[in-house]
């Protein structure tokens, strides 16, 4: 009985490589953690200061006219919202 014939594939070479790749970077930034925890200890001592002492201090008892306490509770509030922003982001 004739024998079939083989088929005969080339060897196999990896194609040639297109430079340096960049290995994608897990985790996050440095300045994140500190960043998120700094605007809710901000934002809290906000609110905190502003309840116990915020008539005695110029700034606090000049922002905002007529809407003063909405204002100060709205920074205060403001700076912990981007701390949840940012908590978002880390990894």
């Amino acid at each position: 009985m004739p024998e079939s014939k083989r088929r005969k594939k080339a060897a196999f070479t990896p194609p040639p490589s297109k430079g340096e790749r960049k290995v994608a970077k897990i985790g996050s930034p440095n300045w994140l953690a500190p960043t998120m925890v700094g605007c809710f200890v901000f934002g809290l001592a906000y609110l905190v200061v502003f309840y116990i002492a915020g008539r005695d201090i110029p700034f606090m008892n000049s922002v905002g006219g007529d809407l003063n306490a909405l204002v100060n509770v709205g920074i205060g509030f403001g700076f912990i919202m981007v701390g949840f922003g940012l908590a978002t982001r880390w990894k």
